[in-house]
């Protein structure tokens, strides 16, 4: 049987980020935290708690026109096309 109180690493640094988000309310720390998260363990569970808690944390501190307008930049670089001058 499996020791719940046994804490996978996924799962402390999960809860770092969430203590720093949440406890802490220091929003620098908890996204290098959350985004470390993804990119050492991009498929656990956590990882993708972690994506939500960033775009929590996006939608909070970016307005929503500079969120657009920085995805219209994004998706136009992807499309390797550009604006006209």
């Amino acid at each position: 049987m499996h020791d719940q109180t046994e804490r996978t690493g996924a799962d402390r640094a999960y809860a770092a980020a969430h203590a720093a988000h949440y406890s802490d309310r220091n929003l620098v720390t908890a996204l290098r935290l959350y985004s470390e998260l993804i990119a050492s363990r991009p498929n656990a569970p956590e990882a993708g708690y972690s994506r939500a808690q960033i775009r929590n944390i996006v939608k909070a501190v970016v307005p929503a026109q500079a969120l657009l307008d920085a995805q219209i930049q994004l998706a136009l670089a992807r499309l390797d096309c550009s604006e006209p001058s």
